[in-house]
């Protein structure tokens, strides 16, 4: 039971916030003197070579954002499915589509955007990632069904290979939401490489950054070169402006992308920063009821993105999650995510909760919810205290993501532990 003890951070430690070198601002530069600060220059096609060449596939598209990237994955994947649609209606009108459960929405909602009908697989304790079991079950209920979208939790992958080869099985395709998981491996294969497409983030809080952007990865040129024009209001090839279908004002800015070249040859810098977070915080929390993201060590190299840790159950205080608020009663002994980010905004550091489940999520909650044992819906038991099969559910009641920027010191990161020992007393 925290008693607020400890002296405030004058600076903010932030949950995890961009890192800048330097070759950024040159490159920004120069677009700004060249006068290319439209979507279209050097810069931007250094990103796209640069991020097909760590990803491990042969074409990259630079996006306004990874969100345009998982739309325009979500377009191609449903063309290729279902064909060309009518103006009026979307890919995947009407069709069925298995999603990440525990995930940010954006991971889903471009499925929306183009009329389709979210399915939502639960979570494994294993790796907080897409259940491949759940999934083979929601392949069992709904035969027809012909594309997964699976995202890849705070930068630790789970078996997407796995997931990939049940796909193949099903006739489905895959589309990989590598957001989170840029520079991470599966048995020493890049995310983003697995799906038939995918998606990854340079948003302002990812391992690295261009403030903005993303970009759609894909092994063909045919859909590298229709994304990219769908992304550029899909202009036909032509002296005026011509147009034959709907597009998107969805390419990236030259300019981003100068901070965006510029931020990766420190890739592989950050992700040793934030693994060095991951290992002091599992060192440092030992003998607490509690435990870190957890993933398979011998397949998986995580880039630890975000340090999270779930605490034991019967270590958890009484706690209740409205819509938009929260109660808990403190107990000697135990605590909950409630009351360790309370304590961590008390000393001026930024915790966040786990991405709450999307089956969970109010416009999301009549859709169907597949777990290991089937319709998770269509049961009254869904979960049960200490025997849950609604695991996206659990691991978000217990969990908490903790302060995991690359610019925390070691001094600082012995207080926010010492802080949550503290919630423990």
């Amino acid at each position: 039971m925290y008693n607020g003890s400890i002296k405030p951070f004058e600076k903010k430690v932030w949950l995890s916030s961009p890192t800048m070198h330097g070759p950024e601002m040159e490159y920004i530069k120069e677009a700004y003197e060249t006068n290319w600060m439209s979507t279209v220059g050097a810069n931007i096609n250094e990103v796209e070579s640069i991020a097909a060449e760590k990803a491990g596939v042969k074409y990259a598209v630079a996006l306004s954002c990874c969100t345009a990237a998982l739309h325009l994955c979500v377009k191609l994947a449903g063309e290729k499915l279902y064909g060309k649609p009518p103006i009026s209606h979307g890919a995947v009108e009407g069709k069925r589509v298995f999603c990440s459960d525990m995930t940010f929405d954006a991971t889903l909602n471009p499925v929306v955007y183009e009329g389709g009908i979210p399915i939502f697989i639960d979570t494994e304790y294993d790796s907080w990632n897409m259940d491949p079991k759940a999934l083979e079950k929601a392949f069992e209920i709904y035969p027809d069904v012909k594309l997964v979208v699976c995202a890849e939790l705070y930068g630790f992958s789970g078996d997407i290979k796995q997931i990939k080869e049940i796909c193949e099985r099903h006739g489905a395709l895959l589309i990989e939401d590598a957001a989170e998981a840029m520079g991470a491996t599966w048995e020493g294969q890049q995310c983003g490489s697995f799906g038939d497409y995918a998606a990854i983030s340079y948003n302002g809080n990812k391992i690295i950054t261009g403030s903005s952007g993303g970009c759609l990865l894909t092994n063909s040129l045919e859909d590298a070169n229709q994304a990219r024009k769908w992304a550029t209001q899909s202009r036909e090839d032509a002296p005026w402006y011509q147009h034959e279908e709907v597009g998107y004002n969805y390419r990236m800015s030259n300019v981003i992308a100068g901070v965006v070249r510029g931020q990766y040859p420190y890739l592989e810098e950050h992700i040793a920063q934030k693994k060095a977070i991951y290992e002091r915080y599992r060192e440092g929390l030992k003998g607490l009821p509690v435990k870190m993201n957890p993933f398979d060590e011998t397949k998986c190299k995580p880039n630890y993105w975000l340090s999270a840790l779930i605490i034991d159950e019967e270590a958890m205080c009484k706690q209740v999650r409205g819509e938009q608020d929260v109660a808990y009663i403190p107990e000697p002994g135990k605590s909950c995510p409630s009351e360790i980010l309370e304590a961590l905004a008390g000393i001026n550091a930024e915790g966040r909760p786990i991405w709450k489940p999307m089956h969970l999520q109010p416009m999301y909650r009549m859709n169907p919810f597949i777990g290991r044992t089937g319709n998770l819906r269509a049961k009254t038991n869904a979960y049960i205290s200490g025997k849950t099969r609604d695991v996206g559910m659990d691991i978000f009641s217990r969990g908490v993501c903790l302060p995991s920027d690359n610019k925390m010191t070691e001094e600082e990161q012995n207080i926010v532990i010492e802080v949550i020992k503290n919630c423990f007393r």
